[in-house]
């Protein structure tokens, strides 16, 4: 890659007049020396798993293997079509959407991890609200999955995209990140745009801990993917807006890999702490392992 940060990554952009979606298509060419075409239609394979992983959340009654999470999806997707969500109905569909591609996860089913599987569902969950509020096309949408593609190969280089390694803010953060970027250029906005929100929305995630009940990718996990998708619009918003991170978004990533360094083993996805360690989640995690968590 001719670019290993994002300052590199909008110096690029702008110099060649070209948005960030194009920089990462041509990237990967040069990288691979697979055709532009080639490159997008894999891209749009990705694409259609997402959006597979979407409608099934939202259609079927989806339940987790241990019985914890699913349905929530389908619950928040009906109240947001009754006009009354204090969000407004575009980002409370994107909650849901988020939440139904996290469900499918829970319940083993397919989707993309981006950057991981914890947090599959901000960018779907995002792309699909934009597809309906600013009647973007799948081409376009595919185009913005580059755009992320960016973020995300700059954050897990520069900092790490793991739970276990970081925290949550390295998985729910890094693609909080990933779909403000996307946001923002899909919009209309500018490369140094897309960034700053980049930059806005990681901020706000720093020193999220990966407490997982039970050690399953379910709870907290599936709630904070939704989360995730608002707190990217409201990024992406900022960003369209003029508003610019203080701290350079380049010193918010390596922030999250200091303060990742620096968390206790406990909150990187162990399930020894946190949520993880309440008297109810130890109740839960008691009634699906049973005996094998007394042997153990």
């Amino acid at each position: 890659m001719r670019f290993n940060n994002l300052a590199e990554l909008i110096e690029l952009a702008e110099k060649e007049s070209k948005p960030i979606y194009e920089i990462m298509i041509e990237e990967h060419v040069r990288e691979t020396g697979e055709t532009r075409e080639k490159v997008v239609a894999q891209m749009t394979e990705s694409f259609d798993v997402m959006m597979a992983s979407v409608q099934r959340g939202l259609k079927e009654d989806i339940k987790s293997f241990s019985g914890l999470t699913g349905g929530d999806a389908k619950r928040v997707y009906e109240y947001a079509q009754q006009g009354k969500t204090l969000l407004g109905k575009q980002a409370t569909e994107a909650v849901a959407m988020a939440l139904s591609t996290s469900e499918v996860n829970a319940a083993m089913g397919l989707v993309v991890a981006t950057p991981t599987a914890g947090s599959c569902g901000i960018l779907p969950g995002v792309l699909s609200s934009l597809s309906g509020s600013l009647g973007l096309e799948k081409e376009q949408l595919v185009l913005g999955m580059f755009t992320a593609a960016a973020v995300g190969y700059v954050v897990a280089n520069n900092a790490s995209i793991s739970g276990a390694g970081g925290g949550c803010q390295a998985e729910v953060g890094s693609a909080t990140a990933m779909a403000a970027a996307a946001a923002v250029e899909l919009a209309g906005g500018s490369p140094a745009q897309a960034i700053q929100a980049a930059g806005l929305a990681l901020k706000n995630v720093l020193g999220l801990v990966c407490d997982p009940v039970a050690g399953l990718v379910e709870v907290p996990c599936i709630i904070r993917n939704g989360f995730g998708s608002v707190l990217a619009l409201a990024g992406a918003d900022m960003a369209l807006a003029g508003v610019r991170s203080v701290i350079p978004p380049d010193e918010v990533i390596m922030a999250m890999y200091n303060i990742g360094k620096v968390m206790p083993v406990e909150l990187r996805e162990t399930a020894m702490g946190g949520l993880a360690d309440t008297p109810t989640a130890r109740k839960i995690e008691q009634q699906i392992y049973g005996n094998e968590l007394n042997e153990a």
